[in-house]
């Protein structure tokens, strides 16, 4: 018996189980998707998944950026 009747040509998820929400940009830490793509991602179109998926790098610095910290609070003072 083959495993190959078990799979799909789809575009995979890019969930890394890494599963928090950023409280600023509203984007999961893990894969970069908004709440709405994560719970609709079983519904999307081939199509829609591939335009998120395209979009998802871009999305990483929005995560990454440093909101100051301690030596921003230096400067300030």
């Amino acid at each position: 018996m083959t495993d190959e009747i078990w799979k799909r040509q789809e575009v995979e998820s890019p969930c890394v189980k890494l599963c928090v929400v950023h409280p600023e940009a509203r984007l999961c830490v893990g894969c970069y998707r908004s709440i709405d793509e994560i719970s609709a991602w079983s519904r999307m179109s081939a199509e829609a998944r591939r335009a998120v998926m395209a979009d998802l790098p871009a999305r990483a610095s929005l995560l990454t950026k440093r909101r100051g910290g301690r030596g921003a609070r230096l400067q300030q003072g």
